[in-house]
């Protein structure tokens, strides 16, 4: 079970990144100097990626565990 380890640990990874993403996005609105309000628009853009990143993360986590058990 190697193998569902490695795509697991991948999975994460890019989940990661994605999460970075999105932290970075926020902070180049905040830094831009928006209105309360286009900063609300800004994060509602950003909070589906956010969730979905989030998912894909520990989606990830999980088949390392399930590899780890099953190896």
């Amino acid at each position: 079970m190697e193998w569902l380890i490695w795509i697991g640990a991948a999975m994460s990874v890019a989940g990661l990144f994605g999460l970075f993403y999105c932290i970075f996005k926020v902070a180049g609105a905040k830094k831009a100097g928006l209105s309360d309000e286009e900063m609300r628009e800004a994060v509602k853009k950003v909070v589906p990626l956010n969730m979905g990143a989030l998912f894909l993360s520990v989606f990830g986590l999980m088949m390392v565990v399930m590899g780890i058990f099953l190896g």
